[in-house]
């Protein structure tokens, strides 16, 4: 294994995808001359030209329809949003082309496109450019959501989206660019729709995805280990499949369960576990379902803002202990 960072494990598995496949490309604003607005794409265009690498200009309505176009006639476009806060514009293109092109062609049309960009909060952005929609892609029958929390998922998964014969949403984070982990030299890819147990335990179940695994889940499984909880943690990896059985071996295990997400509460992806978890199991909990969530407010720009609204290794505890009994 060697120590690469996400934006090297990201272009990896784009630049092996291409080298065996013509047919892949990628386009987005400055993936070509300048490398990538986060430098994922950084020498891509020397190697693969620029036909294969795409600049748009600033149009994602435009170069996203382009995108859902040449995957129905053939291609295997990777369209890179500068931020999925930008994804609105393009909404139409993705909810209502993309995800319905194989049902209502009856078959006769595949989208194979992945859409892929930096979500969610990352230091000072304002409410704009800070949000997370990943509840609402999950929502869409004819998507799949991914949201890698390392660079080894996210090279082995972003290879399987690349395949994949339908639509893939691909959500990183704009902090986690700079991270290193180990990654395999030899090619590898990884399920899509297959949760990672990340670390074994018996006291609490621990539900989580993308950079609060790393940044807020792990420290806080850490924390309590302190003071004799024993976690249980599961990253999803994926919000659309979700791997419900995954879930339920734990609760059943640990009976108890913190589901931690950066979004939103209203609707999103701690409120379907929850309901799953308690129509499948509910007889296995000894205490109510717990989420650490965003609070229900425009993100602020201000530093204590920020900080009072998202998740936080704290809040985690928090709610672990609320739930569970601390052993002396």
């Amino acid at each position: 294994m060697r120590e690469i960072q996400f934006r090297e494990a990201l272009r990896e598995a784009m630049s092996e995808e291409m080298r065996k496949d013509e047919t892949i490309f990628i386009m987005g604003e400055e993936v070509a001359e300048y490398n990538g607005a986060y430098k994922v794409s950084q020498g891509m265009l020397d190697e693969f030209g620029a036909k294969r690498v795409i600049d748009t200009p600033i149009a994602e309505l435009g170069f996203a329809g382009i995108g859902v176009g040449a995957a129905m006639n053939g291609l295997k476009p990777v369209v890179e949003f500068m931020t999925f806060n930008f994804s609105l514009v393009a909404i139409d293109q993705i909810i209502n082309a993309a995800a319905k092109i194989r049902q209502m062609s009856g078959g006769q049309f595949s989208c194979p496109i992945v859409f892929r960009g930096p979500t969610g909060n990352a230091g000072q952005l304002a409410a704009q450019h800070s949000q997370n929609f990943e509840n609402w892609f999950a929502n869409t029958p004819g998507l799949k959501v991914v949201i890698p929390s390392n660079p080894y998922d996210a090279k082995g998964l972003l290879k399987s989206a690349i395949i994949d014969p339908d639509p893939v949403i691909f959500m990183e984070s704009e902090v986690m660019y700079g991270d290193k982990g180990p990654v395999p030299e030899e090619e590898y890819y990884l399920p899509i729709g297959k949760a990672n147990l990340v670390k074994e335990g018996t006291d609490v179940t621990i539900v989580s995805f993308g950079k609060m695994v790393p940044r807020v889940v792990i420290p806080a499984v850490e924390e309590l280990a302190k003071e004799g909880i024993n976690a249980e943690l599961i990253d999803l990896r994926s919000v659309r499949p979700i791997d419900f059985p995954a879930i339920l071996e734990s609760v059943k295990k640990t009976n108890r369960l913190v589901i931690v997400e950066e979004a939103w509460p209203i609707a999103s992806i701690s409120s379907e576990i929850t309901f799953h978890v308690q129509k499948h199991a509910f007889d296995y909990l000894d205490a109510p379902v717990t989420r650490v969530t965003s609070a229900d407010v425009p993100l602020g720009y201000a530093p204590t803002l920020v900080e009072a609204t998202l998740p936080s290794i704290a809040k985690v505890v928090k709610a672990v202990k609320e739930v569970s009994y601390v052993k002396k």
